[in-house]
């Protein structure tokens, strides 16, 4: 039987949100959005010259994800790493304002803090501008991490992973985590780089995008296909991760089709795509997964989680630059209002 999105139970676990402890650990970036107008072409090159008239910066990354998980609960710390430079030091400001536990945080002069530059006119993304040294974490490095992930798990209901393929997360490490959720009995939860290739044995979900998912499968994407429940190619790449990843849940996010929910045991379950109208699909799968695992660490069912972060993502899908879904905004949205 589907969930009932305007049942009072979805409404009792948003509230219930407020109580978790939620552990994100992951790449942590800054975003840097340069907003302006475009009101002639480069006598220089044929490019818009962009007349700046703001500028706001925001965590990204991982720290997006925590971002996300503090609208709805003060019990959210954050582990990863960033540098002593003033991208680094501007990002711990923002979280620390935010109210995210930055403890498990560490500040290495080694680490070149990550910044996306996005130059925004009139709601339109005109280009984007990375600044970042990727490089994996040294042998000391990821020892220091695995102690700060022994001091830091045992306070958590749930741990989020977010990899953005900066090197912050290896194998040694994702091993550690896994081991570390397992014998805690911590609900673990995934979104994954395809180019990574880190394995995730055991984690309760994983939350692929379609195109990671097929990557990850060691298969060439396929268009999509409606409906949904019939994308055979996206079934079968679905059926392979579960044999590389050994996940109990796979959440596959498709964009302007909503989400794939696939479960051994149970029919796959399909949410379509509920936003009204779509500005930037930025930071979208970040609203997900913060969402989904609030929703099982409340008692959620797989399925029900999924509605709920269906829903979430509809609403930050609708906002301009990196957005976030307020409790609020979700009980309206479940409430069908």
């Amino acid at each position: 039987m589907q969930p009932r999105p305007e049942s009072a139970a979805f409404r009792e676990w948003i509230a219930a949100f407020a109580a978790k402890r939620i552990l994100v650990i992951g790449d942590l970036m800054l975003d840097e959005f340069i907003w302006g107008r475009v009101t002639r072409i480069s006598p220089e090159a044929p490019v818009p010259v962009v007349n700046v008239t703001g500028e706001s910066y925001y965590p990204g990354g991982a720290a997006n994800v925590a971002r996300n998980v503090r609208e709805f609960t003060a019990g959210v710390a954050l582990m990863g790493a960033v540098g002593t430079d003033p991208p680094g030091r501007r990002l711990l400001d923002l979280l620390r304002a935010a109210g995210i536990d930055t403890s498990p945080v560490r500040q290495d002069p080694a680490f070149s803090t990550a910044v996306k530059t996005r130059i925004v006119a009139r709601h339109q993304q005109v280009v984007r501008v990375d600044r970042e040294r990727q490089g994996p974490l040294s042998a000391e490095q990821s020892e220091s991490a695995m102690r700060s992930l022994d001091r830091a798990i045992g306070n958590a209901d749930a741990v989020i992973v977010a990899d953005y393929g900066k090197g912050y997360l290896t194998q040694p490490l994702a091993d550690y985590i896994c081991h570390a959720a397992g014998e805690r009995g911590k609900i673990l939860t995934v979104d994954p780089h395809p180019h990574t290739l880190l394995r995730w044995h055991h984690a309760t979900a994983i939350k692929p995008n379609r195109t990671e998912a097929f990557l990850a499968a060691g298969l060439r994407p396929s268009d999509p296909v409606e409906p949904v429940l019939r994308d055979e190619p996206l079934l079968a790449a679905g059926a392979r991760l579960f044999a590389i990843w050994e996940t109990r849940n796979l959440l596959i996010t498709l964009g302007e089709q909503g989400m794939l929910l696939l479960d051994p045991g149970a029919p796959p379950h399909y949410a379509p795509a509920r936003a009204k109208e779509v500005f930037d699909v930025s930071g979208a799968g970040d609203t997900a997964i913060a969402v989904f695992t609030l929703g099982l660490a409340v008692g959620a069912s797989a399925a029900e989680a999924a509605e709920l972060a269906n829903r979430a993502s509809g609403i930050v899908v609708g906002k301009l630059g990196t957005a976030t879904a307020t409790a609020a905004e979700l009980q309206a949205a479940c409430a069908g209002l």
